[in-house]
């Protein structure tokens, strides 16, 4: 297994999902599986959604010509494909937020425990000293992978956001894994990576097809998983703080978000359109703009983590200073958003 191996799969998952997604978007126009307008959703008309199902297999098969799929990454596929079905059923059925949060849980707990995917420690960012979490490992991993799960999906707004947004984490990931020398992990992020950036050809502004729950809740659960797994567990300093840094953006949102709508007297699953990408919209920025914004905070982001994993500690935390300021700049108007009178009955796109 070399570093050619993580390019290939990279490059296979890329043009599998070319391939993939007119033929699932034929199958969502068939069995109805559209998102129509309303009052939150930014189309204007009917959009077959349905698109992760192409991107997550264009994953596994990337994964599956040049990684490997046995032990650790099995359990890893079944939770990931529990996930695919949690939010394909949704995208048809409409599921309850809380029945897909048990089913996010169930497949968390399928990883963690039978997987070994756990957050053991952290190391304090530039220091020395090192958290256990001891008997609270396996609920600190399943909080982690469950809230990235849905920090993905919340953001999932615009068109080409989530998707661009998880190949750009992927990417970030990718490229600290390489540096760490994590050949196995590096292929599993390639391969998102490559499915994502593949995806939006066809979900880029204007969107032909949504990935829809299908494909943002697995792509947020893999990210997360595989940020535990290759590199939280490393004993360097900064290893907390690169996956956060990589994912700060839907992070970050998902985090206002909650205390938002909780101190809107709200459910923390309650749609709204305070989302930052909602509130660039509202402050006049078409879709394209709004969604490049918000690529170059996530690619800073990733810069960021780069150069932090490298070694470069100064640059680093200067870097992290600005972001954070940034990201707080940009959402103040978001936290502070009251929704309207009436009710929307719309679920999290």
């Amino acid at each position: 297994m070399t570093e050619l191996n993580v390019f290939l799969a990279g490059l296979l998952a890329f043009f599998a999902v070319l391939l993939l997604t007119p033929h699932v978007k034929k199958f969502a126009l068939r069995i109805g599986a559209v998102d129509h307008p309303n009052k939150r959703r930014i189309n204007k008309k009917p959009i077959p959604s349905l698109g992760g199902l192409a991107i997550i297999a264009a994953f596994w098969i990337g994964v599956a010509a040049f990684g490997n799929l046995s032990g650790q990454a099995l359990w890893i596929l079944v939770g990931a494909t529990l996930i695919t079905l949690t939010g394909l059923f949704d995208d048809i059925k409409d599921l309850s937020p809380w029945i897909k949060l048990m089913l996010q849980i169930g497949a968390a707990i399928l990883v963690v425990v039978y997987g070994g995917v756990r957050i053991d420690f952290i190391r304090i960012p530039f220091s020395a000293k090192y958290i256990g979490f001891g008997s609270l490992a396996v609920p600190i991993t399943i909080f982690w992978i469950t809230g990235v799960t849905n920090a993905l999906n919340f953001i999932d707004g615009l068109d080409g956001l989530a998707a661009g947004t998880a190949g750009i984490a992927s990417t970030t990931l990718m490229i600290v894994a390489l540096q760490q020398g994590s050949l196995e992990i590096a292929i599993l992020l390639a391969a998102l990576a490559g499915s994502c950036f593949g995806f939006l050809k066809y979900n880029f502004n204007p969107a032909q097809i949504f990935m829809g729950d299908t494909g943002a809740l697995p792509l947020g659960f893999l990210l997360a998983v595989i940020s535990v797994e290759g590199l939280m567990k490393s004993a360097t300093t900064i290893a907390i703080l690169v996956p956060v840094l990589a994912l700060g953006l839907p992070l970050f949102d998902t985090s206002v978000a909650i205390v938002r709508r909780l101190k809107n007297g709200k459910s923390p699953f309650h749609a709204d359109r305070g989302h930052l990408h909602h509130r660039l919209i509202d402050r006049g920025l078409d879709q394209k703009q709004a969604v490049s914004v918000l690529y170059s905070l996530s690619l800073f982001g990733g810069c960021v983590a780069v150069i932090l994993s490298s070694g470069f500690n100064a640059i680093s935390l200067v870097g992290f200073v600005c972001i954070l300021g940034l990201l707080l700049r940009g959402n103040r108007t978001a936290v502070t958003y009251k929704e309207p009178d009436h009710e929307t009955k719309s679920a999290e796109q």
